[in-house]
């Protein structure tokens, strides 16, 4: 039981002047047993309660209130605001068990369908309907109608009420065989306390405006409610011995969530629309006399100083102390680690104990198995072991659930971990940790290293996931979940046989986000298998484990994070150039690198590989030296100090290759690093074209206004075609030279003392190194493609793009100068307006 649409009613509450009849005996039952929450009713203890049907299926569950009138819901009527046609539905009666012979139920056709006028959709309330049979009912012990409240009835806050219904158990979790009438106790909640609940975000982080006519009943803590299936049951409380419908299961958001109690459409705010469409009926419903007014229920608080019920899950005292951390232990197996899910459940890798060459054997001494969980003198004893179905062959779905044979009290230590729902958003930047997980070694060094924060789903999708491919938005299951960590592993400490899970904490909750990772070498994990679509199977395997409501909401300016997203190209060695537009304020260009050269000055650098950054040699070496400089490399920085969010990556140069260039000295430089860089939103490799240039796109210089500060900076720029650079340098430049062309008001904005780099962003939206500042020069790059044979010699790992055109040159012969360009290089008027002209101009 467990339901929900969404509700809001405009009142007609008008008593009539007659008085009440009494020829219809209602709400009596026979004496029976009532289990609390979610239970098994008993054959006959909800006389009342009807099933209808249309197309030969449960739809929606209904009251008897006269022999010939059902009461309902009518957003199970109408779709679309069309009222479908009563000869499509029909009203079993008396029954219990969906499943097999009805032995005393019988079934009734519908003749009529009747809704309020007022009637729109569950939000805006008046969500009831009548359905008139087509002949009356047979009433017995087990058909009988239940009792309608007059206009004046009050139902006291916090009566312990029933609902009942063949809804689903939980989410997206149906009713299984046999299908039997499910019942589950609830608590009147008044409409102050009620909207206090619904005032807060919850799940969607959606807040409820609660209209006349609706009525609440469930508990803030949730777990207890009506769910889909149930929409038109009754929900009944009991005065005096007689059975009284205060309302119509109508909506709720979820079903069970934390401070979302079931909205149901009040009944006695309808009793004069309810007689007004039986009028003529012999006998009608009964509207019995309230006996005495209810008895003063709790006080109900104020919106401002109402109590919000909180997580029972998710609680540590600090980082690494996890109380639902489980240690299974399998004879002759060395100790798995799970977590605890409920009072019952461990969730743990399923390659634990499963062959996956055998996948149907499954193992057959479980009483010798024992879990060991924090604060827990003794060790527990395992029951049940449930694969999940694709173990045997996803590792995504590496998990099993263990079922122990007592539960354990979660009021104090050990507790359960929370579990994100299949919309749950982790926020970039969420602040998380890895856990043990599986039979691995435990952390190869401090547990500073065990800290991360998590990437946007386009960086960690982009960055270790498919090229080309559509980034799921917000709400839509990630292909992965990818850790940001704090600090760089430790050189020579291999992670390999270490096996982890991922923590993410949201409002002091930790969830369990994400298991396992994919293959990472002998780094942590770089990327984990997302836990959320795990949720429903958890959910319906353990009946009772902790699945809790995102508690952060903090997206972004809206629409922002729900725009289709697509990753560029990589290459054979993995993503290059990677940079999300539109790019937020401050964020960094990842391959820009400051080379800090014998303490002195700061050059410019661009990654070109993990182990390469590429700068002018003009900058690094000075004119004359024969000595290789101390030169250390950063990554990861916008400005002289780091950013407080940013991975600051160092490194320090062992060697500098420079290409063969006859009687000339090379502008372009190789420094290789001390270390890889492994890539990251701070620290990525940029790509490279073979030909130099890349068709289409835009082009930019990226450097620094000021040398001190190193704030990056961008300028917009056209690359000339080599014809018109001829022109205007005519005699003085060297080969595979680039002349770019500023847009109006770029020319100052970078310095050109660090010899800053020439870049393009591609078609497909990869950034690409075009070329390096030629030294003293604004305007002229020493073009990267001239190099090409050299760098892919150099580098092995150099990010070169699939070939994909490049621009289209006039033939060197071309004589395109006119008289008054030749050796301008200063860009006098006749040459910029004959560059408005030409299409030589690639940008």
């Amino acid at each position: 039981m467990l339901q929900h649409l969404l509700l809001p009613l405009v009142t007609l509450a008008l008593s009539p002047t007659q008085e009440e009849s009494e020829d219809l005996d209602c709400g009596r039952l026979e004496s029976s047993t009532r289990i609390m929450g979610g239970s098994d009713a008993q054959p006959g203890s909800w006389p009342w309660q009807v099933s209808l049907h249309q197309n030969g299926g449960h739809i929606c569950g209904g009251s008897l209130i006269a022999p010939s009138w059902v009461l309902s819901a009518a957003h199970c009527f109408v779709d679309n605001g069309t009222l479908e046609p009563a000869a499509e539905w029909s009203v079993l009666l008396g029954v219990h068990s969906q499943d097999g012979p009805l032995d005393a139920a019988h079934v009734r056709a519908v003749a009529d369908i009747l809704v309020p006028d007022n009637y729109s959709s569950v939000e805006l309330g008046a969500d009831l309907a009548l359905l008139r049979l087509a002949s009356p009912a047979r009433l017995g012990p087990g058909v009988k109608p239940v009792c309608l409240p007059r206009a004046s009835h009050r139902f006291a806050h916090g009566t312990a009420c029933w609902a009942t219904g063949w809804g689903d158990v939980q989410e997206a979790d149906p009713l299984p065989l046999p299908w039997v009438l499910q019942e589950v106790e609830l608590r009147l909640l008044g409409e102050a306390a009620c909207q206090c609940l619904y005032s807060r975000p919850g799940p969607f982080n959606l807040t409820f405006q609660l209209l006349p006519g609706m009525l609440c009943a469930g508990y803030p803590e949730g777990r207890k409610d009506t769910c889909q299936g149930d929409s038109g049951g009754p929900l009944v409380c009991e005065e005096h011995g007689r059975w009284f419908q205060a309302g119509i299961t109508s909506f709720g958001f979820g079903c069970g969530r934390r401070n979302r109690p079931g909205v149901f459409t009040a009944v006695a705010p309808y009793e004069a629309w309810i007689r007004e469409q039986v009028m003529g009926s012999e006998p009608g419903p009964a509207f019995p006399t309230q006996s005495q007014g209810p008895q003063s229920g709790p006080w109900e608080p104020m919106d401002e100083n109402c109590t919000i019920a909180l997580p029972e899950c998710g609680k540590a005292q600090r980082p690494g102390a996890w109380p639902w951390e489980a240690q299974v232990i399998a004879p002759g197996s060395r100790p798995c680690h799970g977590v605890l899910v409920s009072e019952t459940w461990v969730l743990a890798p399923a390659s634990c104990f499963l062959d996956r060459s055998r996948p149907d054997r499954q193992p057959q001494d479980l009483d010798n198995w024992r879990v060991l969980l924090p604060s827990r003198l003794g060790a527990e004893q395992v029951m049940r072991l449930v694969p999940h179905e694709n173990a045997s062959w996803d590792h995504a779905s590496d998990l099993v659930l263990l079922q122990l044979h007592a539960p354990v009290n979660l009021s104090v230590a050990p507790r359960a971990v929370c579990l994100p729902h299949p919309e749950h958003y982790f926020l970039p930047g969420s602040r998380c940790r890895l856990a043990r997980w599986g039979r691995g070694e435990p952390a190869p060094g401090p547990n500073t290293l065990l800290e991360a924060e998590l990437l946007s789903g386009w960086w960690c999708h982009c960055l270790y996931g498919r090229q080309g491919a559509t980034v799921p938005p917000p709400g839509d299951p990630p292909h992965a979940l990818c850790p940001a960590y704090q600090e760089e592993e430790e050189s020579g400490r291999c992670w390999n046989y270490s096996s982890w899970s991922l923590l993410c904490r949201e409002e002091g909750t930790w969830f369990l986000a994400g298991i396992r990772d994919l293959s990472s070498g002998c780094l942590r994990p770089r990327a984990f298998y997302p836990l959320q679509t795990h949720g429903p199977w958890i959910s319906h395997v353990t009946r009772g484990a902790y699945l809790e409501d995102q508690l952060t909401w903090d997206w972004g300016p809206e629409g922002e994070e729900t725009e289709t997203q697509t990753c560029p190209p990589h290459t054979e060695h993995g993503a290059c150039g990677l940079r999300p537009e539109p790019a937020p304020m401050g964020l960094l260009w990842p391959w820009l690198a400051e080379v800090h050269v014998a303490g002195d000055r700061v050059c410019t650098g661009i990654l070109v590989a993990p182990g390469w950054v590429l700068a002018a040699t003009h900058c690094i070496l000075r004119p004359g030296s024969t000595t290789v400089p101390y030169i250390e490399v950063y990554l990861g920085r916008t400005g002289a100090s780091p950013l407080p969010q940013g991975h600051q990556v160092s490194r320090l140069v062992i060697s500098i290759r420079l290409p063969r260039h006859l009687g000339l000295r090379p502008p372009l430089a190789l420094l290789e690093l001390s270390s890889r860089v492994e890539p990251s939103p701070s620290a990525l490799s940029i790509c490279l074209h073979p030909g130099g240039i890349p068709l289409g796109g835009s082009c930019w210089v990226l450097g620094w206004k000021d040398p001190q500060d190193r704030v990056p900076v961008a300028a917009a720029v056209s690359i000339l075609t080599p014809q018109l650079c001829h022109c205007l340098y005519q005699g003085v430049l060297p080969p595979g030279t680039l002349c770019v062309l500023y847009a109006e008001g770029q020319e100052d904005r970078c310095e050109v003392a660090s010899a800053p780099p020439l870049l393009c962003q591609s078609e497909g939206g990869s950034w690409v190194l075009v070329g390096m500042a030629v030294r003293g020069s604004q305007e002229l790059f020493a073009s990267i493609g001239a190099e090409e044979a050299w760098i892919s010699q150099t580098v092995g790992e150099a990010h070169f793009l699939p070939p994909s055109g490049s621009p289209y040159w006039p033939p060197e012969g071309s004589n395109l100068c006119p008289l008054d360009m030749a050796g301008a290089s200063g860009f006098p008027p006749a040459s910029l307006f004959l560059l408005l002209l030409t299409p030589l101009i690639y940008s």
